[in-house]
């Protein structure tokens, strides 16, 4: 049995990610009544603290659940079985809510998209105004696609949709995007957002959210899927929100200190770090491929570069296998490996959350001492470029 690596291990999976000291010891705490007017006051707070983040003045609703909780509570609130919407197809997680569309006999029709380019927004428009009837109840779609490392420009899908007068509903999963990107729900013109805690919010998995215009709470009234956990109509009632059950009093605690940790920094201030931080691991890649024959950019499109992810499509015939296991294993540095058809073909950067330089410049420098290790072919000097990027 090899022994366990020693010293903190550098996490840089693209969700979970690192939580902060701050928020663990704002959660080591006892617990206290959730219905207590201490807990309401900091239910209220935290509700408030999402929706400046979420840069909306409409309606909130939490769960006790992964963000594919929220999800299915989009889903189930806004679509009767038997009705339509559109997916906009971004790579694993827009297949993944297709299919959990599919299970509540939801019918999705999928604007394919070439999946290292990005999703081709003229497509859309020309979809809707195709449906004279009006059929398509919805737009649904992935801000930060975290199996590639890329981001849709939901401005645009919107303006599509507007110019096709078509009475669609915006939908928007920003499970990877939120507090680390910009997002601007009611700005956009976005009817529904997904998030969830474990990723820029800095907290651990198990709580998510769904921000609702008031346009789609109106049309939820129309929906017969049935649901109760997930019922908005159940979960008012007591402000800002009641929970079906027991409400995650520890997550709250936890979330209320993250969101006074963003609202230090402010959060012009956390987007541009990121963007700093993703450039800079940009640049070691296009380094560690500038031959050709090593691991290259997933992304293929300048435009539509994640700043929370970077996917690294591994070079034809090698496993990205390895690499990741004598990281982890050796150095103690966890990366983010390839979902679905791209298990194995390439390894993924986390780059969000409570993160600075010195620690990206220590995943990259051992990123470059695994693929040493397990024999992947590179170009040296990633991190040279990395530093150059930041001091800039």
């Amino acid at each position: 049995m090899n022994a366990k690596p020693r010293g903190r291990q550098f996490f840089n999976n693209p969700g979970p990610t690192n939580i902060p000291d701050r928020v663990l010891r704002a959660m080591d705490r006892p617990v206290i009544d959730f219905m207590s007017e201490e807990f309401v006051a900091i239910h209220h707070a935290c509700h408030n603290g999402v929706k400046r983040v979420l840069k909306t003045d409409q309606n909130l609703f939490m769960y006790s659940s992964t963000g594919h909780g929220a999800w299915e509570a989009a889903l189930a609130n806004l679509f009767s079985p038997g009705e339509t919407v559109l997916m906009v197809e971004t790579g694993y997680f827009s297949e993944s809510w297709t299919e959990m569309a599919n299970h509540l006999d939801i019918k999705v029709e999928t604007i394919p998209a070439d999946q290292r380019m990005g999703a081709d927004i003229a497509r859309i428009a020309e979809r809707l105004a195709a449906d004279k009837e009006h059929k398509i109840k919805a737009v649904l779609t992935v801000h930060n696609e975290t199996a590639t490392g890329m981001v849709l420009p939901l401005a645009e899908v919107r303006r599509a949709i507007d110019e096709a007068k078509h009475p669609a509903l915006l939908l928007s999963d920003t499970i990877s995007s939120l507090a680390s990107m910009e997002y601007k729900m009611d700005a956009w013109g976005i009817d529904l957002t997904v998030g969830g805690s474990q990723k820029g919010l800095m907290l651990p998995t198990g709580m998510s959210m769904t921000g609702v215009s008031n346009k789609a709470l109106e049309v939820s009234r129309k929906s017969k899927t049935p649901r109760h956990y997930w019922s908005w109509e159940m979960m008012t009632g007591r402000a800002p929100q009641k929970f079906v059950g027991t409400a995650p009093v520890h997550m709250f605690f936890g979330l209320q200190e993250s969101l006074k940790m963003l609202e230090e920094e402010g959060l012009d201030a956390v987007f541009a770090r990121h963007a700093r931080l993703a450039e800079a691991t940009r640049a070691a890649v296009r380094v560690w491929g500038a031959d050709g024959k090593g691991p290259q950019l997933f992304c293929q499109n300048e435009d539509r570069l994640s700043n929370s992810v970077t996917a690294v499509v591994m070079p034809e015939g090698v496993s990205s296998d390895p690499l990741r296991k004598a990281a982890v294993d050796r150095f103690n540095l966890s990366l983010g490996g390839g979902l679905g058809k791209m298990m194995g073909k390439m390894f993924r950067i986390g780059h969000m959350g409570d993160l600075n330089e010195p620690m990206l410049l220590g995943c990259l420098a051992t990123t470059e001492l695994a693929m040493k290790t397990a024999g992947v072919p590179f170009v040296p000097g990633g991190v040279d470029a990395a530093i150059k990027s930041l001091s800039a």
